[in-house]
């Protein structure tokens, strides 16, 4: 029996493909083994998001040849759709697919195997027109599974390149969604997190009206599943007709990430961000008027061409005033093909750096001090492991949990308890029962 090990780099989607390429050499007889083992086929899901992503990605591709000499090496994903050519020229590979060749992923590799040749397949991801669906995925037993439900972006932010590797907003059928998540409920997992590249945009290409709050009100009666968790979504999404419906839906996680990228009007501009900072502050407005207990998180960009020390003030007073719990800081990267890395006013990695540094700073204090605020609060905590009598879980609003205790008592994996929290930490809080 041939072993394949697969190493995912980037997003939730990235995951849950990885996952579903998985199923398929299973069912193809294949063994499924670590990362770190000796394989015959070791396949590296890609990213490209950063600049620092590719290189990641080149490092991988090159370093799983070191443990086994004669072994399959497949590079597919994000960065192998954009960059095929740069992909070619490392010699470890042998085969590289585009991402919707992921489907097909086992015959391309048995192909290479038979003829020992290596193969090229990236068809244009601008000219897909149907969502790539996997059909139901078998889950191994785990508390949270990712179900991706859209593909694509036709936003076309000036310094993103994933609408040219991902292509035009495809969504998946309602029923495929509905499917899978009633298979895996019945296999135990109580929590489903909702993805796509661009959810928000979800049902905009079917004929019939039919959007994500329909499929969120459709995945709340799904007898088992007992937290519903929203991935990285657009701002705009959010109204008071959006929320009147949401509200009512008792599953849905109070934790919302929304991809802010700057606090400055000028740089959201220049970004084509397609909102403005009072837009934005009206939503979280909104957020917090029907979920008192919201935790708000984001993704921000430093550095991006053109942002002076001005703007970058203005960013910070305006992350000081807004209060996420946590804020992800990306270091402007400029990639190929888009408006932005044509731009003037590039910024040096110093600057970057140093703006970056101050973010993450402010990101760990405002961490820190909701953390603290649960101190003698009673949550309820799903676990989802365990290791050396220390149980992991997250509370609804996903602040992440630690409780310890003895050995003969109940197991907790994968069990919703109601906890104390007594003690805070910056990226944590540990609690009892």
């Amino acid at each position: 029996m041939k072993k394949v090990a697969f190493i995912t780099l980037g997003c939730k989607v990235n995951q849950y493909e990885t996952n579903a390429m998985t199923q398929k050499f299973i069912k193809s007889g294949y063994e499924i083994v670590n990362e770190q083992e000796k394989a015959d086929i070791y396949i590296i899901n890609t990213c490209t998001v950063t600049n620092m992503s590719d290189r990641k990605s080149r490092q991988m591709l090159r370093r799983v040849r070191d443990l086994n000499k004669k072994a399959i090496i497949v590079a597919c994903g994000c960065y192998a759709q954009v960059a095929k050519s740069e992909l070619e020229k490392i010699e470890e590979i042998d085969l590289i697919l585009g991402n919707n060749e992921k489907g097909h992923i086992v015959e391309y590799v048995e192909e290479v195997m038979k003829n020992h040749n290596k193969k090229t397949q990236v068809a244009d991801v601008m000219e897909e027109k149907e969502f790539m669906d996997f059909g139901d995925t078998t889950y191994s037993k785990k508390t949270r599974a990712v179900i991706k439900v859209q593909d694509g972006c036709d936003r076309f932010c000036s310094y993103c390149i994933i609408p040219y590797a991902r292509g035009r907003v495809r969504s998946r059928k309602p029923e495929s969604i509905i499917s899978e998540i009633k298979k895996i409920a019945k296999e135990g997992t109580k929590e489903v997190v909702i993805t796509g590249i661009h959810v928000a945009s979800y049902g905009k290409d079917f004929k019939e009206e039919y959007r994500l709050i329909d499929l969120l009100e459709e995945i709340n009666q799904i007898e088992g599943i007992k937290r519903i968790r929203l991935g990285s979504i657009e701002p705009l999404l959010i109204n008071k007709e959006f929320m009147e419906r949401l509200v009512k839906l008792e599953k849905i996680c109070h934790h919302f990430h929304l991809s802010l990228q700057s606090g400055c009007d000028e740089t959201l501009k220049r970004m084509n961000r397609r909102y403005t900072t009072d837009q934005f502050r009206e939503i979280v407005t909104i957020l917090r008027k029907y979920y008192e207990d919201v935790i708000l998180t984001t993704d921000i960009i430093v550095g991006f061409p053109g942002e002076t020390e001005e703007e970058f003030n203005k960013t910070y007073k305006f992350l000081e005033e807004i209060n996420f719990y946590k804020m992800h800081i990306f270091k402007y990267s400029p990639r190929n093909g888009t408006k932005a890395a044509k731009m003037e006013g590039q910024i040096d990695g110093g600057q970057k750096e140093k703006r970056s540094q101050k973010l993450i700073e402010l990101s760990n204090t405002n961490e820190t001090k909701y953390n603290k605020s649960y101190i003698g609060k009673t949550v309820e905590v799903l676990f989802e492991e365990e290791k050396q009598g220390i149980y992991k879980g997250h509370t609804k609003n996903y602040i992440l949990a630690y409780l310890e205790q003895e050995q003969d008592e109940d197991n907790l994996d994968n069990k919703i308890v109601k906890v104390q929290c007594y003690m805070a930490k910056t990226h944590y809080i540990l609690v009892k029962k």
